[in-house]
């Protein structure tokens, strides 16, 4: 795929970044598994690094778009952003001495559990599901509880997702609406995928590539990231409104969509 057409790709990366609070990463780790096929054993580790990056950089400017008040929903979670960028930091390191295949069957694995895990449990595609029924309950809903920041933290880095695989669902499940719980993603993706590029950045892939810093390739990174960031900043301005329902599967259509493409790859 030429630069231009990974700059057309962007803005389907900005576009999940602020629907689903994806970062990017479920576009961008099956659209790099696809440009850098020919590196073999190092495929999967550079689509997970450069996807961190790009995650890192849509995580920051999507949370500093974001209104305050949504912000709040996540004030005093200390405890939460400590441990998701512990886990951010050590999967990010594990991914160094992974084999390619674990990384790439991995990440489809991850997306088939977690895309049965919705289906079959109830609460994703209803706002708090059957065991939620509190009235009072803010469109933030409960929360994710700290003890859960170091696994989700530790998924997100070493598969390059972020973490809103997990994050959206959790926070749904909590009573969360699906515009806050996808919104919040992105600031819980930053913290897990700051670590991890320092971790990246510093390994070097066996396979020598034009524009490439340690395993992140820069060049694809930086083409992602030219059409993301507008419309990033623009639909964080105007958050576009869409009936929950609709909201819901088309996390999920995404979900599978963005499995199968790194599946066939």
């Amino acid at each position: 795929m030429d630069f231009l057409g990974l700059v057309l790709v962007g803005v389907l990366v900005g576009l999940t970044t602020v629907l689903f609070g994806f970062g990017g990463g479920f576009v961008t780790v099956p659209i790099i598994t696809l440009v850098h096929a020919d590196l073999g054993s190092d495929t999967a580790q550079v689509a997970a690094a450069t996807s961190a990056l790009v995650m890192l950089v849509n995580a920051v400017v999507s949370t500093l778009s974001t209104k305050r008040e949504t912000l709040a929903h996540l004030k005093g979670e200390w405890w939460l952003f400590i441990l998701l960028a512990a886990g951010g930091a050590f999967g990010a390191f594990c991914a160094k001495f992974a084999p390619e295949p674990l990384l790439k069957w991995g990440f489809v694995i991850y997306i088939a559990v977690t895309a049965i895990d919705l289906l079959a449990r109830p609460g994703f595609f209803r706002r708090g599901g059957a065991k939620v029924r509190d009235e009072n309950l803010s469109d933030g809903g409960r929360g994710i509880a700290a003890l859960f920041g170091f696994p989700i933290g530790g998924l997100a880095s070493f598969l390059g997702v972020g973490g809103s695989v997990m994050t959206v669902p959790m926070m749904r499940r909590s009573g969360s609406t699906m515009t806050v719980a996808t919104t919040l993603a992105n600031p819980l993706t930053l913290v897990i995928m700051l670590p991890a590029v320092l971790v990246t950045i510093t390994t070097h892939a066996s396979t020598a590539v034009p524009g490439m810093v340690g395993s992140v390739d820069l060049r694809s990174a930086f083409a992602l990231l030219i059409s993301a960031i507008p419309l990033i900043v623009l639909l964080r301005r105007r958050v576009p409104k869409i009936p929950e329902i609709i909201h819901a599967w088309g996390y999920f259509i995404l979900l599978i969509i963005a499995g199968v493409v790194v599946a066939v790859s």
